[in-house]
């Protein structure tokens, strides 16, 4: 691992479907390393849903070692019930980060989109469409949950920040 080798994994928080990616970043270079889902639908006890959350990211987590996390900030819905789940999905996978030490970046949604697409109100589709491009991923490289890209997304919008000029001002 040299100096200026990372491994980033992105979250993109859900009670149902949960994703991940992991990039390696070297210099301004990126590439794809692992995309997924954690698969929570069957579950229907909330906490052994949260549990099951933990035990996947941990698991992660020991498998791509990564130096940093960045997760998605759950953005404010009109349904106070879906936005604690969600950011209870969120604390459980924060606090496997924390366990293992790693930091935690965190972004809103729209800051991701402008990020990867240039807009804000950027589609899933047009998301994974222009990481398909940016990591030169293979159509069958592509996840069939969007909740993969989204959290390549949430990864990449990182290494952006990272790589930026200004980021020593932060």
């Amino acid at each position: 691992m040299t100096d200026n080798e990372r491994i980033i994994l992105g979250i993109d928080p859900g009670t149902n479907v949960m994703g991940y990616g992991v990039l390696k970043a070297v210099g301004n270079k990126a590439q794809l390393m692992a995309l997924g889902v954690i698969d929570l639908r069957k579950m229907h006890d909330p906490y052994i849903r949260l549990g099951k959350i933990f035990e996947r990211i941990t698991g992660i987590i020991d498998e791509y070692l990564p130096d940093e996390m960045a997760i998605e900030a759950p953005f404010f819905g009109k349904n106070v019930q879906s936005m604690l789940k969600l950011g209870r999905a969120q604390g459980v996978a924060i606090a496997a980060a924390i366990r293992r030490e790693i930091p935690i970046h965190e972004y809103a949604p729209l800051k991701i989109k402008m990020a990867i697409t240039g807009q804000g109100q950027a589609s899933k589709e047009q998301v994974a469409g222009m990481l398909q491009r940016l990591l030169k991923m293979d159509e069958k490289e592509m996840p069939k949950f969007m909740d993969a890209t989204d959290a390549l997304g949430v990864a990449y919008c990182h290494f952006l920040q990272q790589n930026a000029p200004q980021s020593e001002h932060k």
